[in-house]
């Protein structure tokens, strides 16, 4: 399987329709019409449905589509890390993580390091923990940014010195607006968009779960959120409050929307891993050791 193919399938697979994939790769449509159907027939799978004026991925073509769009991933990455080392020091750094203001101590790093080697690129994923040790897993981030507790016993990592508070996001007009702080009771009877990686913890019984204490069970979950944006959107339209990480959220005086803490106060902690014996990139390695000089105390 060559990868010039896989490419020629996922641009198919883009613009669905092979007219548009030849024009857009200069191609002749009967050859990339035989690619296709090489690339089917060395599958054993149907990967296409065809029409006369568009095409539709079957299954495998779907299944084939995410694979396919990790092994150009890696290919490029890998083509960018050695062609960096022919220069002084240049590249791109990959970093996960969740929505978190600790991203600022990440991007002062990533400013002091620019100042100096201005041919360093960075790529940020936003994510929460499975998608982000999947990632790193696969070798298609550097480095990802965790938000404690979370499974850190296969990597390497150095903890972020600062802390995420949690509290509550809501319209400035609902009834919980009024109070200071916000504590289990309140939460209650209200209707809740949570954050799955949230969620996910407190199965597990840790220290979100916790703080609800026997409330947990009662809580009126109404939504599920990855994105701390979206779930604020969904706030201001009236569909509850979200339970979420202060500073992430616009809640300023031009916003409908307001932040609560909770009471007792709910804090997490952040580590930047690695997967353990990785080799890096020069401009990777760069920016570890960095990190290790200004986290390590």
């Amino acid at each position: 399987m060559e990868l010039r193919v896989l490419r020629y399938f996922l641009t198919v697979a883009r613009e669905g329709s092979i007219t548009k994939a030849a024009d857009f790769l200069h191609v002749t449509q009967p050859t990339l019409s035989r690619q296709l159907k090489d690339l089917e027939q060395e599958l054993g799978k149907k990967l296409f449905i065809r029409s006369s004026h568009s095409i539709i991925l079957t299954d495998e073509g779907l299944l084939l589509r995410k694979r396919a769009e990790e092994i150009v991933d890696m290919v490029d990455k890998l083509e960018t890390e050695f062609h960096s080392m022919e220069e002084t020091i240049s590249g791109d750094i990959y970093i996960g993580g969740g929505e978190t203001d600790a991203m600022r101590q990440i991007a002062r790093v990533a400013k002091d390091i620019q100042v100096r080697y201005p041919n360093i690129r960075y790529h940020l994923y936003s994510g929460n923990e499975d998608d982000v040790t999947d990632r790193l897993d696969r070798g298609l981030l550097d480095f990802g940014i965790l938000i404690q507790p979370a499974d850190i016993s296969k990597y390497n990592y150095i903890n972020i010195p600062a802390k995420d508070v949690w509290g509550v996001v809501m319209r400035k007009d609902s009834p919980l607006a009024a109070k200071e702080t916000i504590q289990a009771a309140d939460l209650v009877n209200v209707p809740l968009i949570c954050s799955r990686q949230a969620l996910k913890q407190t199965y597990s019984r840790n220290e979100f779960a916790d703080w609800f204490g026997e409330d947990f069970d009662k809580l009126n979950i109404v939504t599920t959120y990855n994105l701390a944006y979206n779930a604020s959107i969904m706030v201001d339209e009236g569909m509850g409050y979200a339970i979420a990480l202060d500073k992430i959220v616009n809640t300023s005086s031009d916003s409908n929307l307001c932040f609560r803490l909770l009471e007792p106060l709910l804090q997490s902690g952040l580590n930047i891993v690695w997967k353990k014996h990785q080799v890096f990139s020069a401009a990777a390695e760069m920016f570890l050791k960095e990190i290790q000089a200004k986290f390590s105390f």
